[in-house]
C-alpha cells in the first residue's frame, strides 16, 4: 500500500479555520476549494468572525407559549362516541340508486349568474357588472358586500331568461376577469340548481346549500322567476 501525501493547510486557509468555530473547522481542512470560494465572495474575515460569535444550539432556549385554556369544550365530551355515518345525499332523488330516466330539459325555467369577488378583487367585479348592465337584458340584484344566501363570499348575481344562455355562457368565459363565477339553472328543486345542476367559470368554490329542503318537502323553496330589470345601452360585442 502506497501512503497517501497530505498536503498540509496553507497559512491563508489555517487563517480562515481559527476564525471559525470548531464545529466549522473541518470544513476547512484539507479542502482548499472551500476557503478559496468563501474569499472569492468577498464576505470578509468580518462575516467569518460574526458566524464564529453566533450561540449553536443554545440549550437554554425556551419558545413562548401562551397558558393553556381552562374549561370545557362546548362539544360536549363524547364527540369521539358518534358513529361516522353518510351524510344526507344532494341528489334530486336522493339516496344510492340512479334515476330511472333523465330530467327533461324543458325543467330549466330561467338561469342565474353569481359573481363573486373579496376585498382585493371587487374592481373587476365592479367593472364585470357595468358590462352586463350596458349590454343584457337581465334582471340584476343586488351589489352584496358580505356573504347572502348560501354564497359565502361577497357577491352580485343577474338571472337571464333561457334564450340568453348560448350568448352569456361564452361571454362571461371570454370576460370573466379572473372571477369565480357559478351557473345554475333555475326548476323546482332550487337545491339541486345550486349543488348538483351548476356550471363554473374559472373555479368552484363552497354554497351553502346543503341544509335546503329538496322538492316537494314542506318549507322548500320556490322556483326562482326572472323579472328584467336592466335595458341595453350597447350593441354585444360581434
Amino acid at each position: 500500500m502506497h501512503e497517501e501525501s497530505i498536503v498540509p493547510n496553507s497559512a491563508e486557509d489555517q487563517a480562515w479555520a481559527d476564525l471559525l468555530s470548531p464545529t466549522r473547522r473541518g470544513l476547512i481542512t484539507g479542502s482548499t476549494l472551500a476557503a478559496a470560494g468563501i474569499a472569492a465572495s468577498g464576505l470578509g474575515a468580518g462575516v467569518a468572525e460574526a458566524q464564529s460569535q453566533a450561540p449553536l444550539g443554545d440549550p437554554n432556549f425556551r419558545p413562548v407559549l401562551p397558558p393553556r385554556d381552562v374549561g370545557k369544550s362546548p362539544w360536549g365530551e363524547k364527540t369521539a362516541l358518534e358513529p361516522a355515518t353518510r351524510p344526507p345525499s344532494i341528489r334530486p332523488e336522493g339516496g344510492d340508486g340512479l334515476p330511472e330516466r333523465p330530467r327533461p330539459y324543458t325543467a330549466v325555467k330561467s338561469y342565474h349568474a353569481h359573481i363573486y369577488f373579496d376585498e382585493d378583487n371587487y374592481p373587476k367585479a365592479a367593472r364585470l357588472r357595468q358590462w352586463v348592465i350596458e349590454r343584457f337584458p337581465v334582471e340584476l340584484g343586488n351589489w352584496n358586500r358580505t356573504p347572502r344566501g348560501p354564497h359565502v363570499t361577497p357577491s352580485f348575481y343577474f338571472g337571464f331568461t333561457n334564450d340568453l344562455l348560448p350568448v352569456v355562457v361564452p361571454w362571461l368565459q371570454l370576460n370573466s376577469l379572473g372571477l369565480t363565477i357559478l351557473l345554475h339553472p333555475n326548476t323546482d328543486d332550487p337545491r339541486a340548481d345550486h349543488l348538483y345542476y351548476t356550471l363554473w367559470v374559472n373555479r368552484s368554490q363552497p354554497v351553502n346549500a346543503f341544509n335546503w329542503k329538496k322538492a316537494g318537502e314542506p318549507g322548500a323553496e320556490p322556483v326562482e322567476r326572472i323579472y328584467p330589470n336592466i335595458r341595453p345601452t350597447l350593441p354585444l360585442e360581434v
